[in-house]
């Protein structure tokens, strides 16, 4: 029955002009039940853009996370190449001021006893080093050398409590001896006068005396001077001038003149 309708108005709408009128009136009062009706497909379509937005924004940000730590990374090795390179030029620029031939070396190794202050390098016999060589940095004298291999040495440090080095002052030439005594950042000088003109801020320099350390290098700043009254002698500090917890690269130096019989390393 509904099939016969269907045909007849077909038929009438193609007959009669005012079947044309009401068609599209009957269009403009349909329009909002088809919004409606896509309402649906349009949420479900938004709901999967969303989802395709969200997951492709939570790739993106761990794509821009990786990289970040990735660069920071790269960073941080161009600033230790950049702080390397710049301990090189100071060291070579040292080295430049010197009139003794001088080898650059390298620390490989380090001492585990927390008492003994010594390093290894990677410079021996087949180079030429031998046992009493001075050690320096770009900044000041380090240490001797103690012990010699083939293809490394061990460098014993100012600072190592069995060390003694004559030095200085470089303001007035009063000398005296200067002893490790364990602390990176410190040294002892014994059997000072109370009445010695020393102050804080003097420059200590290696005296020569001895034989085993050429005159004139940086060795420590007076750091702290002590007057007791009651005393015949002060208690007098100073603060190494190498940075001998820090320097990766030091500077061997080849004395004009070789000592043939150095004395001990202790002394």
């Amino acid at each position: 029955m509904l099939g016969i309708v269907a045909l007849l108005l077909v038929f009438a709408g193609q007959r009669f002009q005012w079947f044309d009128d009401l068609e599209s009136r009957l269009s403009v009062i349909a329009t909002p039940f088809y919004w409606v009706a896509n309402i649906p497909s349009q949420v479900s379509q938004w709901s999967s853009d969303q989802l395709r937005s969200r997951e492709t924004l939570q790739q993106e940000n761990e794509r821009l996370q990786a990289e970040s730590i990735l660069l920071k990374a790269k960073v941080q090795k161009l600033a230790s190449l950049e702080a390397e390179n710049v301990r090189l030029r100071e060291l070579l620029n040292s080295s430049a001021l010197l009139d003794d031939s001088v080898l650059v070396a390298e620390m490989i190794g380090l001492s585990p006893d927390p008492v003994h202050h010594q390093i290894v390098i990677n410079k021996g016999l087949d180079d030429g080093v031998y046992v009493g060589q001075p050690v320096i940095d770009a900044l000041g004298l380090m240490g001797q050398v103690v012990e010699v291999g083939p293809l490394q040495s061990r460098v014993l440090l100012i600072t190592d409590s069995t060390h003694a080095l004559p030095v200085q002052i470089n303001r007035n030439g009063v000398r005296s001896v200067a002893e490790g005594v364990g602390l990176y950042h410190e040294l002892v000088l014994q059997h000072v006068a109370a009445t010695t003109d020393i102050k804080v801020g003097d420059l200590l320099v290696s005296s020569g005396l001895g034989l085993r350390f050429p005159t004139g290098y940086p060795v420590a700043v007076v750091s702290e001077v002590t007057i007791d009254p009651g005393q015949p002698f002060a208690t007098v500090k100073a603060m190494p001038s190498a940075a001998l917890n820090r320097s990766r690269h030091v500077l061997l130096v080849f004395t004009q003149e070789r000592p043939d019989d150095a004395v001990d390393a202790g002394e």
